[in-house]
């Protein structure tokens, strides 16, 4: 009687032995980090939204993500940095297809993003704000606001964690305007075509501090959506291909050492953060979960 029982135990360890062999198997043609160390290339993709990226007069790729990278990339073995302009909808695809190895675009953790990629541990979590016309015509005070007045359009980037977030508040996609960019975004701000821009919360302190807000202007005071609709967003990360995993750990590694210094708090500082939007200690596992 106790055969059946001794038999099913040695399926089950096959099954166990064979699911870690998978395991190691895979681990095994992990050669994301030898490559790179071999190339000393490490390729970055990023979009156009400053503070989290954004080109110099000159030309040079700078902002709180490519230069929190700049610091990373040599602690992993990273002798060049080659950097690749995307619109920020289509950085994830860039790096699926393979033209990058990374995304430096402060990037939000979500629960869909992460069934395509991984993410490194959080770097900031930052609140949302809204930029509108000059005097406030429609009193927007919040995305809720932006809901109850019957016309009202909202701009929002492309693939960006506001757009999704509008879409679930219940804003319809006639009044959903997509913008590749920030400054498309005020643009149509500006004109007319939209009565406001969803943005995070340190890209329009940025923009403010430097002068870049011509028509319109931060809505005062803005109420943060409901915290059981927003839960973890505003958690940004750089983002690594699924497969890639001893280059993301290689990462996090150096990203760990670096964001317990005071370089780390510098480096944020000059890009209009604040401690209070250091990430803490969630980890991106409790952001990404559904």
């Amino acid at each position: 009687m106790k055969r059946p029982l001794v038999l099913t135990l040695s399926i089950l360890g096959a099954c166990a032995l064979l699911a870690v062999a998978a395991v190691l198997w895979r681990q095994a043609r992990d050669r994301s980090l030898d490559d790179m160390l071999d190339s000393g290339v490490l390729r970055i993709g990023y979009a156009v939204e400053a503070p989290y990226a954004f080109l110099t007069p000159e030309g040079e790729v700078t902002g709180q993500s490519p230069e929190l990278a700049r610091l990373i990339a040599p602690r992993i073995g990273a002798r060049e940095l080659r950097w690749r302009l995307a619109e920020f909808g289509a950085l994830l695809a860039e790096l699926e297809e393979g033209r990058i190895d990374v995304v430096a675009a402060g990037m939000f953790i979500t629960p869909e993003r992460a069934r395509r990629v991984a993410f490194s541990e959080p770097v900031f979590h930052v609140r949302q704000g809204l930029l509108v016309a000059r005097g406030n015509p429609h009193g927007l005070h919040s995305y809720a606001d932006a809901l109850d007045r019957p016309g009202v359009r909202i701009a929002a980037l492309t693939g960006a964690v506001e757009a999704d977030l509008l879409r679930r508040l219940g804003l319809p996609q006639t009044r959903l305007l997509q913008a590749p960019d920030a400054r498309t975004g005020l643009s149509a701000v500006e004109t007319g075509l939209a009565d406001g821009l969803a943005l995070s919360s340190p890209t329009i302190q940025w923009m403010a501090l430097r002068d870049q807000l011509g028509g319109a202007e931060i809505a005062r005071p803005f109420a943060q959506p409901d915290p059981a609709l927003l839960g973890r967003y505003g958690y940004g990360a750089f983002a690594f291909r699924l497969r890639d995993q001893a280059l993301l750990r290689a990462w996090n590694a150096a990203q760990k050492e670096l964001l317990a210094g005071p370089e780390f708090l510098r480096l944020m500082e000059r890009f209009g953060f604040t401690p209070e939007e250091h990430p803490g200690d969630v980890r991106t596992g409790e952001v990404a979960r559904p």
